[in-house]
């Protein structure tokens, strides 16, 4: 597989690393250095927020801005002192570069205004439905990439939100972080296109992928 790149960034603050992390480490409020440690953390602070943030969110909760930051504000505010908000430096990747910080606000805004009021709160039954209203959230969202760090994390825990509420588990996202990585970033860039059809694909194996493991496990739970 190959490797993927680092992102490439300029601006000032948000931009600086650990002292003594080989700049691997973003600056930190826990002034880690190792980067195994800093993932560590950030993965028990997203179990921990999303559990949180699984009773908050009821099924009728439409979703905004604003709550966007709220979330990245308690998963990463404990670690980041830029935690939910709008990121300062501009970001590129494979050579696309993300919006220009100055417009992010209005992307956001307009976000709200437009994917997030269509398709939040996520009640369609219909799995076509579903997986067409997680594909479109989820890739607009990462195209935004309104944060510094940890946009794609974020956008998957706002569709297992999305997904509560369509009365689906928890999401598994196991093979999109894991075998099929490669099919998932292939769908993000299609969307740059507004064709969601790639990302639709890989929503629907991640539902089918859910329910089977709720199946295969709940006879285990009564």
């Amino acid at each position: 597989m190959k490797k993927l790149e680092r992102y490439a960034t300029t601006g000032l603050f948000e931009d600086q690393y650990e002292a003594g992390s080989n700049g691997l480490v973003l600056k930190n409020s826990l002034h880690i250095q190792d980067k195994q440690v800093i993932e560590e953390v950030e993965t028990r602070e997203l179990y921990r927020v999303t559990d949180w943030l699984t009773e908050i969110y009821d099924q009728v909760h439409r979703f905004t801005a604003a709550d966007i930051c709220f979330m990245h504000k308690k998963w990463l505010g404990t670690v980041y002192g830029w935690a939910g908000k709008y990121r300062q430096v501009t970001m590129s990747k494979g050579g696309f570069t993300f919006a220009l910080p100055r417009v992010l606000p209005q992307l956001m805004a307009d976000f709200e205004k437009n994917e997030l009021s269509r398709f939040t709160l996520c009640a369609f039954k219909d799995r076509a439905e579903q997986a067409q209203a997680l594909a479109i959230v989820h890739t607009e969202l990462l195209l935004i990439h309104p944060f510094r760090e940890g946009n794609g994390r974020l956008s998957r825990l706002l569709a297992t939100l999305m997904a509560l509420q369509a009365g689906l588990p928890p999401l598994d996202f196991s093979e999109v972080e894991g075998a099929k990585k490669e099919e998932y970033f292939a769908a993000v860039r299609q969307g740059m296109a507004r064709d969601y059809r790639p990302m639709e694909t890989v929503f629907n194996a991640v539902i089918a992928r859910t329910l089977q493991g709720h199946a295969e496990r709940e006879p285990l739970l009564r």
